[in-house]
């Protein structure tokens, strides 16, 4: 039986206090995050895809935290719901990422019309969740994809293509695909069930680090998909704009909670090491002031992250206050606002320092200890490998030359359709 968070009152406005509303929530969700972080090593060292820990997660209402209150969720706001999720990557970041698509698509829904709202939002408070099956592996042009929806003879919609980097899609009772739609430009996306026929779904993630998140090749043929379960979507309105900042603001509480890790992890050896090097004081580790200045550095680093990370989280929920409502089918959807403009580039702000906060936790925790700590049997080279992966999902460089662009010339953060391969420059050689 699923079990949901208690409500918080409806209200597109952020909480009157959000102390109170993260309190409430994460004393439901603790004991079971307590319990993740007691097997993370374990699951990491053997390759153990952490299919029981998502399953209770889903049966206490995870999924649905910010599925509204009068649609059976929690309603919580998007600060809460990313201090959650730093407290789940901290005890096992794979976790907290594949959480990524599912969230990113229940944000979406906010602009949908009323009739796939009702739909999706009753089966997210019922436990279900959706992965993601967007990026192309290669072949295709950037902003395009190659995967298609077409109608059949009897004028039944129907998806084919191969995707890569399908994180969360095999937890998930759904995937949302992106797909061209055969004759027209630009892209939609296609919501099918996992276990449909034409699905298949595969753990072939060969990364070194979130090696948990089932972020592996997802094949549709001849799929069935209902008419409700075609969505558009458009650059630069105001769902694509909040949800492209949301998405990537996931991966920074990933990488906030991996700082934490770090620090946690710091601190623990620093306390209960005996043995000392004979170049240093003497002193026992704890008392060591060279020692516990490497640990007050990772510490102020995990500080820094997450307290980045939750103010582009409220600034997210500022920019919902007024945020365009949803439109009926067949209407075109509102632009962003100004304000959700500002909330995204206060997002790729997070971006260029957030990870360079956690990969310096992650390393000097190193400097805290000594050539024990690279036992593999301790594993604390994950939180470096797990910290690294998710900083290359977006290059910073990208990001602080669009921030440099926004703040000379106002120019709006700009993202196409698709991943893909880059376009030759004239006159080059390549």
């Amino acid at each position: 039986m699923t079990t949901t968070v208690s409500p918080a009152p409806a209200s597109s406005s952020p909480p009157v206090d959000p102390a109170a509303e993260y309190a409430r929530v994460h004393a439901r969700f603790a004991p079971i995050i307590a319990r993740i972080a007691a097997d993370a090593l374990r699951r990491d060292q053997e390759r153990t895809l952490p299919h029981d820990p998502v399953r209770w997660l889903d049966e206490a209402g995870f999924g649905a935290l910010r599925v509204p209150a009068e649609h059976g969720g929690a309603g919580a706001s998007v600060e809460t719901v990313i201090r959650l999720l730093v407290d789940l990557a901290a005890a096992d970041s794979n976790i907290a990422h594949l959480y990524r698509s599912h969230l990113g698509f229940t944000e979406s829904l906010r602009w949908q019309p009323e009739a796939v709202r009702r739909r999706w939002y009753r089966r997210i408070a019922g436990g279900q969740t959706v992965g993601n099956a967007s990026t192309e592996r290669g072949g295709n042009a950037l902003g395009t994809v190659n995967t298609t929806l077409r109608r059949d003879g009897a004028g039944a919609w129907r998806l084919d293509g191969t995707k890569y980097y399908t994180t969360g899609t095999i937890f998930s009772d759904h995937t949302r695909v992106s797909a061209a739609l055969d004759g027209a430009l630009g892209r939609r996306f296609a919501v099918v069930p996992v276990t449909a026929a034409g699905v298949t779904v595969e753990d072939d993630w060969d990364g070194f680090g979130q090696r948990l998140t089932g972020t592996g090749t997802a094949t549709f043929t001849d799929v069935l998909v209902d008419d409700i379960d075609v969505l558009d979507r458009v650059v630069g309105s105001a769902e694509a704009v909040h949800e492209a900042a949301f998405f990537q603001l996931v991966l920074l509480a990933v990488l906030a909670g991996i700082a934490r890790a770090a620090r946690d992890d710091a601190a623990t050896i620093v306390a209960g090491r005996t043995r000392t090097f004979n170049t240093g004081s003497g002193l026992p580790f704890r008392e060591d002031p060279l020692i516990q200045q490497v640990v007050g550095r990772i510490a102020a680093n995990a500080f820094a992250a997450e307290a980045t990370v939750l103010a582009a989280a409220r600034s997210l929920d500022r920019a919902l206050v007024d945020a365009p409502a949803a439109t009926g089918a067949g209407e075109e959807p509102a632009p962003a606002t100004p304000a959700q403009l500002r909330a995204e580039v206060d997002v790729e702000q997070a971006q260029v320092t957030v990870p360079e906060l956690a990969l310096a936790a992650a390393q000097q925790l190193f400097e805290a200890s000594g050539a024990s700590a690279t036992s593999t049997k301790k594993g604390l080279d994950r939180h470096w490998r797990n910290a690294q992966t998710v900083a290359t999902h977006n290059p910073a460089v990208f990001r602080a030359r669009a921030i440099g662009d926004w703040f000379v010339n106002g120019t709006p953060p700009e993202g196409l359709n698709a991943i893909g391969e880059a376009r030759p420059s004239p006159g080059s050689r390549f």
